[in-house]
């Protein structure tokens, strides 16, 4: 089972951080690598074919996106990712990936630089400043 480049590209500085890193310990590096065998288990009931499509697409809506943002489309850009959000909330396949993709979420050990300084988590921010 290959894991889409993205999701891969996500989880892999957290295991490389989680060696050296003082306040992970061996139990909590055995359950992230726990976790992460059964999210790539969760991930193989998901059609390759359609993992790639959301991939691809979500390159292209993120490029679009970046691209209204440098150009001051504010409004437009967060349209676009709104719209994109939405696609993808309503279609099985992208809904069991990222239930797939939550439950390694859950697990991992909080650390400091993962943090956004101040940020309750409750503030709905713009595409463009993220």
């Amino acid at each position: 089972m290959k894991l889409p480049a993205g999701i891969l590209s996500l989880l892999l500085p957290v295991a490389a951080i989680g060696q050296s890193y003082p306040g992970m310990d061996g139990g909590d590096m055995q359950n992230m690598m726990q976790q992460m065998q059964k999210m790539q288990t969760c991930m193989q009931s998901i059609d390759q074919s359609r993992m790639q499509a959301f991939e691809q697409q979500a390159k292209e809506v993120q490029a679009e996106v970046k691209s209204l943002c440098a150009s001051g489309k504010r409004d437009e850009a967060q349209q676009k990712a709104v719209a994109f959000g939405q696609e993808l909330a309503g279609d099985p396949d992208a809904s069991k990936m990222m239930e797939c993709t939550k439950r390694m979420s859950s697990s991992m050990p909080m650390m400091p630089f993962m943090d956004q300084a101040g940020d309750s988590g409750n503030s709905v921010k713009h595409v463009c400043d993220q």
